[in-house]
């Protein structure tokens, strides 16, 4: 599974992974040059960069919603 701290040999600080959250909700998919528009918000990165990283983040979330990942087992507090 991908690590949203890096992908390949492109690191993701948290500011920029924050700058991507934000930018994704303000572009969507329908809006014009969304990954040139997306990769301007975020620092250092490109459109290309930025495209990959949603893609992985999305590969991720349909191993997670698939059941790939397990559910921690958390104590309970009395």
């Amino acid at each position: 599974m991908a690590s949203m701290s890096s992908h390949g040999s492109s690191s993701w600080t948290a500011m920029q992974n924050k700058e991507f959250e934000r930018a994704l909700a303000k572009f969507d998919r329908d809006s014009p040059d969304r990954w040139h528009n997306v990769a301007k918000a975020v620092n250092g990165k490109t459109a290309d960069e930025v495209k990959k990283h949603y893609e992985l983040l999305v590969e991720d979330v349909k191993i997670i919603e698939s059941g790939g990942v397990p559910y921690p087992k958390y104590r309970t507090i009395t």
